[in-house]
């Protein structure tokens, strides 16, 4: 019980250091572009790949399933939107990204703090603790919005492969289910959660690399901690930001 809120204590007091004034703006906007393109750009491919894949299983299943002569041939396609807007294309996208990304971050600050690179800028006064992970906060938060949105478009393009390819409905009852009662608050509500979800994987990533104590197996077990507890501050936030924005 002391170990998780003795971590909070310096989760919270690494976040002091890390929002503290910049010293200098363009070097954190350089890093800041290489954060994006690092996270969020080289993100796009797997996010694509699992929302194809998962857009057309869940048009599958939802034929399958709840196939009925009582119930509209459209609400395949429109339960297949509400899934991806509501859950999927934020929360287990999220989930997704908090292995890659999240592992990538804890495994790259902890490497810099075995080797000591943190403390020799510390030594020269940066605030490392800013430096290295502001920058990764807010590009991950830049471009979480972008990937939901590629995650969104390629699940309902998958669900209309699905419907082409496979034959199992019609194209044109599938494409009204989708846009059938469309409710905009919605996908806000998927940019919201997504923007949260990103600051989750970013801060606690960065608080477990950074804060590694040890050699190269400290490193590993910082990767596994860190997408472990991303993983579950999600799942948590999650329950708590549907309650709130429902």
């Amino acid at each position: 019980m002391v170990k998780p809120i003795s971590n909070f204590g310096k989760y919270i007091m690494l976040m002091g250091r890390v929002f503290a004034r910049p010293e200098r703006f363009r070097m954190y906007f350089k890093q800041y572009v290489n954060e994006m393109a690092q996270l969020g750009i080289n993100s796009i491919g797997i996010v694509l790949l699992i929302s194809f894949f998962i857009g057309a299983v869940i048009c599958i299943q939802i034929k399958l399933n709840i196939e009925s002569p009582w119930m509209p041939r459209f609400v395949v396609g429109y339960t297949t939107r509400e899934i991806l807007l509501l859950e999927f294309s934020s929360s287990i996208m999220c989930l997704i990204l908090a292995g890659k990304v999240g592992s990538n971050i804890a495994s790259e600050l902890g490497t810099m703090r075995v080797t000591q690179q943190i403390d020799a800028l510390d030594i020269m006064g940066v605030n490392s603790a800013s430096y290295l992970i502001l920058p990764k906060i807010i590009g991950l938060m830049t471009m979480i919005p972008l990937l939901v949105v590629f995650s969104i478009f390629a699940g309902i393009i998958g669900a209309f492969c699905t419907a082409w390819f496979a034959g199992i409905m019609n194209a044109t009852d599938l494409e009204y289910g989708i846009q059938y009662s469309f409710v905009e608050w919605y996908v806000w509500c998927s940019f919201i959660k997504s923007l949260f979800f990103a600051f989750i994987i970013a801060s606690v990533s960065a608080f477990f690399g950074y804060t590694v104590e040890g050699g190269s197996i400290a490193v590993g077990k910082a990767s596994t901690d860190a997408v472990v507890s991303s993983s579950v501050l999600i799942l948590f936030s999650d329950l708590i930001l549907t309650q709130l924005l429902s």
